[in-house]
């Protein structure tokens, strides 16, 4: 396969990079490099943000059911493409086909939220707030934003969470796709240009640290939608709110799950296996903890172990794959790496997906399902995300126990409880720390309507992306005050003016 040397938009031109830098781009099933991802220059990362702002005056002043109506058109076109840009994710990225073909249903089901604009970015208003006074509140757009998206979810990321209710909201944005899997949201920019995007209003680029760290200070950039590493984030997140910016960064996660007793044991773990090796467990809602209480833990690793064994490995374009590979040579070592850990911590190796060679696919990045039990708090391998298809398995003595190992872990994104008890659910959505939470749901991520709202470390701003805290983020208030001046007060008042002047003639 040709190797493809990608380009870099603004304006909605593709442009060759004069940095001469570029990044690898690889086939992760076949360990192939299969394109390279321009290192933008600083002069060019300021030229997206140029055309961006240059843009913003005229899209903000654009009505808002024209600006819906792009996002209409673009939401067609993606279904048109629907399968083109699943494999593409599949391809880029590693995730299996159905996995990929989500990834980009949730860019449709984004533009179906952002559709709502006219309604949800209505203000309010007070007639006679006080005498003769009305008072509105109007929802304005801010400027520009800095889209900065992660590898993980190429397509649902920067053209799901990030540009629908950005620019529908009237603002205009840069977008740093991840240089790992660019060819996702370069399609997506292209399928947007067809739906009729004026120039200027998004804008990709791929870069490295130092042009990003230009971008997150640049005085011409009003925000900043980051999703990444909580290392990352935390810097984004105080470079750029210390510099007046509003941000959300979202980040890292250890999501727990707690199996009581009395939970159907092999349901719950066909989908605890679903939800702690989908995509490999490279997404921030992956299931890598369950705490399960004792009484039942021997019976259920065993359960989780034969489900696991069972599921397909190879390529992930094969529509008969249920395990693709890890993203990067780098990240399959990185996880090895934590399992090598997990065991010399004292964890017991249930399960071990190391050397993992689908047949014909020898070169790609596989780490089979991985399962490491008697996790005790302390073992880093239970605390730290390693974002890679491995299971720990904690053990508590009842709800309570099982409640307060999963608080005590510095991050909230998303937790769960599997149990038929209505009081024991009730309790566990009254006081987990995670901010999305699952009843006999595995991986309880909301649908878009609904913000994505981690918690604790997973999080870092006020509002969250998507939902209501979606449209606000992208917005400012503006309040206006108004006195209406009746027929007898304007004309005491033009009478007032006309004395006030001959007595000051005469």
């Amino acid at each position: 396969m040709a190797i493809k040397r990608l380009k870099y938009c603004v304006n909605n031109e593709w442009l060759e990079s004069a940095s001469g830098k570029y990044s690898p781009v690889m086939n992760p099933s076949t360990g192939e490099r299969i394109a390279e991802a321009p290192v933008c220059s600083k002069a060019e990362a300021e030229a997206a943000v140029k055309a961006a702002r240059a843009a913003f005056p005229e899209w903000a002043s654009t009505p808002v059911a024209v600006r819906t109506q792009l996002i209409f058109k673009f939401r067609e076109l993606v279904y048109k493409n629907f399968n083109e840009l699943s494999t593409l994710v599949a391809t880029e990225m590693g995730k299996n086909f159905e996995e990929s073909k989500g990834d980009v249903f949730k860019v449709i089901e984004a533009c179906e939220l952002a559709l709502g604009a006219p309604l949800e970015l209505q203000g309010f208003s007070l007639m006679e707030a006080t005498r003769s006074h009305d008072i509105n509140l109007y929802r304005v757009p801010v400027g520009v934003f800095l889209g900065v998206a992660p590898y993980n979810f190429p397509a649902m990321i920067p053209f799901g969470w990030f540009i629908p209710v950005c620019v529908t909201s009237g603002n205009c944005m840069v977008l740093k796709a991840a240089s790992m899997v660019p060819q996702s949201a370069m399609r997506l920019l292209e399928i947007m240009i067809e739906a009729g995007l004026p120039k200027g209003v998004v804008n990709l680029i791929t870069c490295g640290r130092d042009e990003l760290a230009g971008l997150i200070a640049h005085p011409e950039v009003n925000g900043v939608s980051f999703v990444g590493s909580e290392a990352v984030g935390k810097i984004v997140y105080g470079q750029a709110a210390a510099a007046g910016k509003r941000v959300q960064a979202l980040v890292e996660a250890k999501n727990h799950s707690l199996i009581l007793e009395d939970a159907p044991l092999e349901w719950t773990a066909r989908r605890v296996v679903n939800s702690a090796f989908g995509c490999a467990g490279q997404r921030c809602m992956a299931l890598p903890v369950v705490t399960v209480q004792e009484t039942v833990a021997d019976e259920f690793v065993k359960i989780m172990k034969k489900l696991a064994q069972e599921l397909v490995i190879g390529a992930a374009w094969d529509p008969a794959t249920q395990l693709g590979p890890l993203v990067s040579q780098a990240q399959k070592d990185s996880v090895e790496r934590w399992i090598a850990k997990g065991i010399e911590e004292g964890a017991e190796l249930v399960l071990d997906g190391r050397g993992c060679k689908p047949k014909g696919f020898e070169n790609g990045y596989f780490v089979g399902p991985t399962i490491l039990d008697k996790v005790k708090p302390g073992m880093t391998v239970g605390d730290v995300e390693i974002f890679g298809p491995v299971l720990c398995v904690k053990r508590c003595k009842d709800f309570f126990e099982g409640l307060a190992i999963m608080n005590a872990n510095p991050f909230a994104n998303g937790s769960s409880i599997f149990t038929t008890s209505g009081y024991y659910a009730r309790e566990f959505v009254s006081r987990t720390d995670g901010g999305m939470v699952g009843v006999n749901v595995g991986i309880p991520v909301p649908l878009g309507f609904f913000p994505f709202s981690g918690n604790k470390r997973s999080f870092y701003g006020d509002l969250h992306c998507l939902g209501r805290d979606g449209l606000r983020f992208y917005t400012r208030v503006k309040t206006v005050t108004t006195k209406w001046i009746s027929p007898e007060e304007s004309h005491e008042a033009r009478v007032s003016t006309w004395e006030g002047t001959i007595n000051k003639e005469l």
